[in-house]
């Protein structure tokens, strides 16, 4: 297989076909350099009829696959990649806002020696509350993480296979799959892309993805910093916090000796201890996440998500 097209859907009972028809027209002016495709739609649990109009798209490029509940747009991808077989994957949002018209300068891209092409909606059609929180987490994101992407956030995305071969997503981190993929060393870049507005339903964006978002990013960061070696980070804030406890507990023993200050009217005891036992915790939870993260990386089998049926034409 030359192209996987993975696309997650929600909720979109009438844009499935409609984009489809767009991609099977693309792909038809790509033939002469791309022999075969597949298009999956990964049904993540709606609750209109969009599996109904997915089994209505009557052609053998088309695989479905139905999860049983909504377990998200990071899982529902990730279910896509493991059942892909293309060379090259490309993603899209199914609210056809994504323009596949673009697909070209994606795969055009590519052929320059690039391991991921990710789309920049520099023209976005959203609402202006979703702009000002995509802007917030564009900030965010270059502050901990500067991956030099402008728009981590845009579905329209074409990969090499290699790529995904060990990714794992979970949570909102679907939004940041370009970081992951230049964290293993793949070469990454960026174009800028074609945003329509939505014609049909209702955008699945929400604060609550936002705030969710973040605090991926704070794990993505960490991944990025300290995933190796967890007990950097946690011995060193350990080796900080206990310094200064022993500091003040020696600092109060001089002020008892010395000085014969009533120690029960000062404050500087209770913050040595409180110090020290935070260093400690540090330590910890230092040494925990080593043995946590020696264990992922030995057991990286179980799934984020559960397929209820998978349907090929």
């Amino acid at each position: 297989m030359d192209i996987s097209f993975v696309i997650p859907v929600h909720n979109e009972q009438d844009n499935v076909k409609p984009l489809f028809e767009e991609i099977k027209s693309i792909f038809n002016s790509l033939s002469q350099k791309y022999k075969s495709y597949e298009v999956i739609f990964i049904d993540d649990g709606s609750s209109d009829k969009t599996f109904e109009s997915l089994i209505k798209i009557k052609d053998s490029h088309v695989k479905l696959i139905k999860l049983r509940k909504n377990f998200g747009q990071s899982a529902a991808l990730l279910a896509g990649f493991h059942n892909a077989t293309g060379n090259i994957v490309i993603t899209l949002d199914g609210d056809l806002q994504n323009d596949p018209k673009d697909i070209p300068k994606l795969l055009a891209k590519l052929e320059e020696g690039f391991d991921c092409v990710s789309g920049w909606r520099y023209k976005r059609k959203d609402s202006f509350s979703v702009k000002i929180s995509s802007r917030l987490s564009n900030f965010l994101r270059h502050f901990l993480i500067n991956d030099k992407i402008n728009d981590s956030g845009c579905s329209l995305k074409a990969y090499r296979k290699e790529c995904l071969s060990e990714l794992e997503l979970y949570g909102e981190l679907h939004r940041y799959i370009v970081t992951l993929v230049s964290l293993k060393g793949f070469k990454i870049a960026e174009i800028k892309v074609n945003h329509r507005e939505r014609i049909h339903g209702k955008t699945n964006y929400n604060l609550t993805k936002v705030i969710k978002g973040f605090m991926d990013l704070i794990g993505v960061w960490f991944w990025q910093k300290y995933s190796a070696r967890p007990m950097h980070l946690f011995g060193f804030l350990g080796l900080v916090s206990g310094t200064m406890g022993l500091i003040s507990g020696f600092y109060s023993i001089y002020l008892r000796i010395f000085k014969g200050t009533d120690l029960s009217n000062t404050f500087l005891p209770t913050v040595a201890v409180f110090l020290v036992m935070i260093g400690l915790q540090f330590f910890i939870s230092g040494l925990l996440a080593d043995m946590l993260i020696k264990n992922y990386l030995l057991n990286k089998e179980q799934k984020v998500y559960s397929i209820e049926k998978i349907v090929e034409n």
